[in-house]
């Protein structure tokens, strides 16, 4: 039970990471972004499909060649959610105990 609510939380930080990243760059394509964030596609390419089912994010496919490039962006649904929702939980419950101790 206790690794159930750890994933939970290792995941909110992965969609802020995502979101943040976006925002900072504008638009990645998604090696740069799983790079920038420290992602597996494998892994997480649920997490990417979800925030973008969600309208969080935007994914675009662009041809090159015989292959295709994905880029992702931020929408503002996005924007606002990570300053109405992400950043205050991260005040709130900040992802090092270092950062938890200090504000005690």
């Amino acid at each position: 039970m206790i690794s159930v609510s750890h994933e939970y939380r290792d995941r909110v930080y992965i969609r802020k990471d995502i979101l943040l990243k976006l925002t900072e760059y504008g638009e990645l394509n998604q090696t740069n972004l799983l790079s920038y964030c420290g992602l597996n596609l494998m892994k997480h390419r649920d997490i990417l499909e979800s925030l973008e089912r969600k309208g969080f994010i935007k994914r675009t496919e662009i041809p090159w060649g015989n292959k295709k490039v994905i880029k992702y962006s931020v929408t503002e649904k996005g924007r606002q959610f990570c300053r109405m929702v992400l950043e205050p939980y991260e005040e709130i419950f900040p992802r090092n105990e270092k950062n938890d101790r200090e504000q005690s």
